[in-house]
């Protein structure tokens, strides 16, 4: 039976543009679904640079203004993947015009721009994600089935951090192509948006809702030269952030993130506490989970390494044969398989932009308390 096409017009054509092509492309070789993406469109501002790109990835035509993308007959989907400033007026205007919508994390700069998008997009009844692709990742994907099915039993603790160390440098510029995510205006803020995001969705989806939190956050280097003008301006983004926090079903939340943790490129661990047992993963090692299960007895007590691997795993069974691992550009490939279920059975694909708007609620709060130190209720 013939797959319908699913035409895609991606904006942007950086790092995300690339793991979300790469997605399209691979989606039907491994999974059985109704649905085909088709990469119809490239957009970008740089004629030169968008052509290479869909050159490349063998997207079939270019555009140089996303307005003329979104208003093209033959797109049904819009991928964001621009800087989060762009997000809210293209995601706006594409399900105005009927679109579906794809958006990278964060969904917005703040709550404000999040709850536009909301709008917009349940106004208009199209599809709509939020590609935080860690949710993806079989490993994290089978401690949320687990803790769902409350072999756990009541949950203690929850703990998470990401850590990079990039931006140590005071010589590293604020704005531009390469840098916007150290420029206040474009990004909206630091690490807290950029990545304890990830940690912050991550945990919702496995742990619940949060209820209240208190943080500090600090920026390290106080002036950073603009990438485009050359001048010296104040750097508005926050460096590194720790947070801790309540979850509505009484355990505790720990996060920390910061760009100057030395030695650290892309480190996320999170850690699950509850009354039967925990769980412990990283992304330095993301096919293996570490499980810590109370019940057994005596001398066999302890840390239990899982290799997540087997086709009764989340995903798996759609790829190799046991033993053999799978890379951080297959939570993209999971994640469009998922949306693409979603479209066949009417069933909305977690996260949503609703969804994803509660993540940027907390994000919200840990920059008001991390200005004013006080704890603060997640609204």
């Amino acid at each position: 039976m013939a797959k319908k096409p699913l035409n895609i017009g991606m904006v942007g054509y950086g790092f995300m543009g690339r793991a979300h092509s790469n997605a399209y492309r691979r989606v039907g070789n491994f999974f059985d679904l109704d649905y085909q993406p088709v990469l119809k469109a490239a957009c970008g501002r740089n004629k030169d640079g968008v052509k290479a790109f869909a050159d490349m990835w063998g997207y079939e035509s270019i555009e140089t203004d996303w307005k003329d993308l979104v208003k093209r007959d033959d797109i049904d989907a819009i991928d964001i993947c621009v800087p989060n400033d762009l997000h809210v007026d293209i995601a706006t205007a594409a399900a105005k015009a009927g679109k579906m919508v794809l958006c990278e994390k964060p969904i917005a700069r703040d709550t404000r721009e999040g709850e536009k998008m909301v709008k917009a997009v349940e106004k208009a009844g199209v599809a709509n994600m939020v590609w935080y692709n860690y949710r993806w990742v079989p490993a994290v994907t089978l401690i949320k089935q687990i803790v769902e099915s409350g072999r756990l039993g009541r949950i203690f603790h929850y703990r998470a951090n990401f850590l990079q160390d990039w931006t140590i440098s005071p010589d590293v510029p604020q704005g531009g192509a390469g840098t916007w995510r150290l420029d206040v205006e474009p990004a909206g803020s630091g690490v807290t948006g950029d990545l304890l995001a990830h940690c912050i969705d991550t945990a919702m989806w496995i742990n619940g809702p949060i209820k209240n939190l208190t943080a500090m956050t600090e920026t390290f280097v106080k002036k950073r030269k603009d990438a485009g003008s050359g001048k010296v301006k104040d750097v508005g983004i926050d460096d590194a952030a720790a947070v801790m926090a309540h979850f509505d079903n009484g355990s505790l939340g720990l996060f920390e993130s910061t760009r100057y943790a030395r030695g650290h490129k892309a480190l996320y661990t999170l850690e699950i506490n509850g009354e039967h047992g925990s769980f412990k993963w990283d992304l330095h090692d993301l096919n293996r989970v570490e499980w810590f299960d109370h019940s057994v007895e005596g001398q066999l007590r302890g840390w239990t390494s899982i290799l997540v691997t087997d086709g009764e795993h989340p995903y798996l069974g759609k790829w190799w044969v046991p033993g053999l691992t799978l890379g951080y550009e297959h939570s993209f490939v999971h994640a469009v398989a998922d949306f693409l279920k979603g479209l066949a059975t009417g069933k909305p694909v977690s996260p949503t932009f609703r969804e994803a708007l509660e993540t940027t609620k907390v994000c919200d709060a840990i920059i008001k308390s991390g200005k004013s130190g006080r704890w603060l209720d997640v609204k």
